[in-house]
C-alpha cells in the first residue's frame, strides 16, 4: 500500500504498520534484508506460506514500494528497494525482541533446527 497523502493516521506506528502490516509482509521483508531472493528461494525459506499468499504479498510490498522485482536466467528475483532497506534497524529490533521472548518461554524456531542438524552432520 501506498501511503495516501495527507491522511490522517493516529500516530506513526499505525501507518507503519498500515504499510507492512500483516505476518507475511514482515517474514518476507526480513527474508529480503539480507539479500535477495529468487522465488523459489523466499518459498523454501517460509514453507508455511501458500503460494497464493506468496504472491499476493510480493505484488503488496512492490506496490508500496518496498520491493523490486527483477528477471534474471527466466526466473523472478525479489528484493528491497533503498525505501525497504530502511526498514533494516526496525527489522532486526522485532527480530531481536522476538528471540529474546522465544528464548524466555523456550520457543524453537526454524533455523535453530536446521543449524542443529547442520553441526551433527559429519
Amino acid at each position: 500500500m501506498v501511503v495516501p497523502e495527507g491522511r490522517l493516521y493516529g500516530c506513526p506506528i499505525e501507518l507503519a504498520l498500515d504499510v507492512i502490516g500483516g505476518k507475511w509482509k514482515t517474514v518476507i521483508l526480513a527474508r529480503l534484508k539480507d539479500a535477495p531472493l529468487r522465488y523459489g528461494e523466499l518459498r523454501r525459506a517460509i514453507p508455511t506460506l501458500a503460494d497464493k499468499v506468496l504472491t499476493q504479498r510480493l505484488r503488496e510490498l512492490e506496490d508500496s514500494g518496498l520491493v523490486e522485482r527483477s528477471d534474471r536466467d527466466g526466473a523472478s528475483v525479489y528484493a528491497l528497494t533503498a525505501r525497504g532497506l530502511t526498514l533494516g534497524p526496525a527489522l532486526e529490533a522485532l527480530y531481536a525482541w522476538g528471540q529474546t521472548q522465544g528464548n524466555a518461554a523456550r520457543a524453537r524456531f526454524r533455523n535453530d533446527e536446521r543449524d542443529l542438524i547442520e553441526s551433527t552432520k559429519v
